[in-house]
């Protein structure tokens, strides 16, 4: 069964200070997206579909797409203010992309079977991608939908406050996500939000969702109404997928299996995060969960 794996490379990456999407980390200078990219060919997805901004597509084709030649296919969506309909005016001063939910469906041209989507600087783990490919083979319509969650003590920044979607799952099923800001240490090493304290124990989204290609459809229609409800003079408002899986669970008849992977995430939000990563990445390569050189 055809599967594609949609990479969420065109954010711009402002607490980082720069594009880490394509931040080499690997030991023979790899970035950490190639590493989501090797597991899902493992796993068994059938293409590739990377998203990200203009000025990143070139340096992208010929180096990863370079080396995917032949393992998979690969497409290119650019995320970018060609792709808003004409009726909505952008403000002049808006500098920040529209979102997760947009940049899927600057892809959806070419996204033609079940998908799931990750963030580029985001490693997920091997087991994952496994777990994922199963559950979107599984998928059976737009109403059904998938997700790997991850424990938030797992995933988060010793160097700053990080989002995540805070997720409660009753038998193996999503049954909400709330999209939560500023998580993160206190001096006593509690965990503090926007929303008051959370436990480490908390399980939570990191953008790891599967839809089927029919859900892209709904995903458009949802798209126009946020912009249509966005706050005049609103610079910085983003439609943000949990926060779109949340709402579409909460008008029901949509139904989210959850399924947990036993591997460690690690990612890059702020530049301190990067030799963490780094490290990770080597001793991975070096116990043999993968090779010496990825492609």
């Amino acid at each position: 069964m055809d599967t594609t794996l949609v990479i969420l490379a065109a954010g711009l990456g402002s607490r980082f200070g720069g594009n880490k999407q394509i931040s080499h980390v690997g030991p023979h200078d790899e970035i950490l997206m190639e590493y989501s990219i090797h597991d899902a060919i493992n796993a068994g997805f059938t293409q590739v579909v990377f998203i990200l901004k203009q000025d990143m597509v070139e340096l992208i084709k010929t180096t990863i797409g370079a080396r995917l030649e032949g393992k998979v296919r690969v497409d290119y969506a650019v995320q970018d203010e060609s792709t808003i309909p004409d009726w909505y005016k952008i403000p002049s001063d808006r500098t920040k992309p529209f979102g997760t939910v947009h940049a899927v469906l600057c892809a959806k041209d070419v996204i033609q079977a079940p998908f799931a989507t990750v963030n580029a600087d985001d490693y997920y783990g091997k087991e994952a991608f496994s777990i994922m490919h199963d559950l979107l083979c599984k998928l059976e319509s737009a109403d059904d939908a998938a997700m790997v969650p991850y424990i938030l003590g797992n995933t988060m920044s010793e160097n700053g406050g990080v989002t995540r979607g805070i997720c409660k799952i009753e038998n193996g099923m999503l049954s909400l996500i709330n999209e939560t800001k500023n998580i993160q240490y206190t001096e006593n090493k509690e965990i503090t939000s926007d929303n008051g304290k959370l436990s480490a124990d908390e399980m939570v989204s990191m953008n790891m969702f599967g839809f089927h290609n029919k859900l892209l459809e709904r995903m458009d229609e949802y798209f126009e109404t946020f912009l249509k409800n966005i706050a005049e003079g609103d610079i910085k408002a983003e439609c943000l997928l949990p926060i779109m899986v949340g709402e579409f669970l909460g008008s029901g008849n949509f139904k989210v299996c959850a399924k947990s992977s036993p591997d460690k995430w690690f990612g890059i939000t702020y530049q301190a995060d990067r030799d963490l990563v780094i490290s990770k990445l080597k001793e991975l390569h070096e116990n043999g969960t993968y090779p010496e050189k990825l492609f």
